[in-house]
């Protein structure tokens, strides 16, 4: 691959559970995960991506002040969103918000732009539903304005307009690194391709394959819009332990009763252990197993897809911060390195015979 690949992790500040088996405290959690991200720099992970959500069971509301809390404690790795919900949000204060990470964090801030699976932003600051795709489009091309670090002019619907106004503080690389977050319809795919922008796939079911039509939609678009290539990655649910029965058993309990949670709201059906054990196979789009198992599995998927970056979404529900952090260490000191051995050995020419 001509590009390196770049492996990261992705957390919601999910509300974890304590030693005792009970729910730890919001501010206990946000610390938590400052701690997860400290590690996760310290294995040479690339990324780590955080959430936004505003209910109970997640903790996190406000990614870019816990990124700035792991900024002042990392050294290498780049930090953003996963995601950030535009639609909710004002484009020119999420700009400023990432411009001024950027700088605290000298040049590895990111921002992950979508409009979230999630709807509790909408009502509590008062946008209607009825504009859900409005937000998102205006908002999003307001912002991909804003990256060019230039005087915009804009109008639209969805907010007050501008006029050749500048936006501060300025980038040192002169651009805010922005992917945009994409469940898998085509004219999401297209939108990020119109911008520009750098496509993140978040694949939380199915097989990863079923993904590549959407992949190789985005480079045609990008290839008749004129645009240059961009960097696709993905974003897959998952979880690290020494063996897969390991992984396995730790994971199914936390995993069942957030699905089991959020599919009482959405109309889904109870999970089973059946179908999880169908998506922690090879084919499935849950991570779990052995470092051998997950590595396999995500080599598998950026050969596939034709990834730039892979990010696991090592936080599951309440499952405890002690598992998480072993997640984090094997993900990064065994996973990791041996996804680039197994992409390498692809890479390397026959001996002749």
């Amino acid at each position: 691959m001509a590009q390196r690949l770049e492996l990261g992790l992705d957390t919601f500040g999910d509300v974890t559970f304590g030693a005792d088996g009970t729910p730890l405290s919001h501010p206990v959690v946000i610390r938590n995960v400052v701690d997860q991200a400290v590690l996760a720099d310290e294995v040479g992970l690339d990324f780590i991506g955080i959430g936004e959500h505003h209910r109970p069971d997640f903790a996190v509301s406000a990614p870019d002040v816990v990124l700035a809390a792991i900024a002042g404690r990392t050294r290498s790795i780049h930090l953003g969103s996963a995601v950030t919900v535009l639609s909710s949000d004002d484009p020119v204060r999420v700009y400023q918000r990432f411009a001024t990470l950027d700088a605290v964090s000298d040049g590895r801030a990111e921002v992950i732009l979508g409009r979230g699976s999630f709807i509790e932003s909408f009502p509590l600051f008062g946008y209607d539903l009825e504009d859900y795709e409005l937000l998102f489009e205006e908002k999003l091309d307001l912002f991909a304005r804003l990256r060019t670090e230039g005087a915009v002019t804009w109008s639209g619907r969805t907010r007050p307009p501008l006029h050749d106004q500048k936006v501060y503080p300025y980038t040192a690389a002169g651009a805010l690194r922005t992917w945009v977050g994409v469940g898998g319809s085509p004219q999401s795919v297209v939108r990020a391709a119109r911008h520009g922008l750098p496509l993140m796939l978040a694949i939380i079911g199915g097989e990863p394959a079923r993904f590549r039509p959407f992949v190789d939609l985005y480079h045609r678009a990008l290839d008749q819009l004129g645009k240059d290539a961009q960097p696709v990655g993905a974003h897959s649910p998952g979880h690290v332990a020494d063996t897969d029965e390991q992984a396995r058993d730790e994971l199914w309990p936390h995993y069942a009763a957030m699905q089991e949670r959020i599919g009482r709201e959405r109309g889904w059906p109870p999970p089973s252990r059946a179908r999880f054990e169908a998506e922690a196979g090879p084919e499935g789009a849950i991570f779990v197993g052995s470092p051998e198992t997950v590595a396999a599995k995500i080599a598998s998927a950026v050969r596939t897809l034709g990834l730039s970056r892979f990010d696991l979404k090592y936080s599951n529900g309440t499952m405890p911060h002690e598992a998480l952090l072993r997640s984090i260490e094997l993900y990064g000191t065994r996973v990791a390195p041996r996804v680039r051995e197994l992409l390498a050995a692809q890479q390397e020419p026959s001996t002749p015979r």
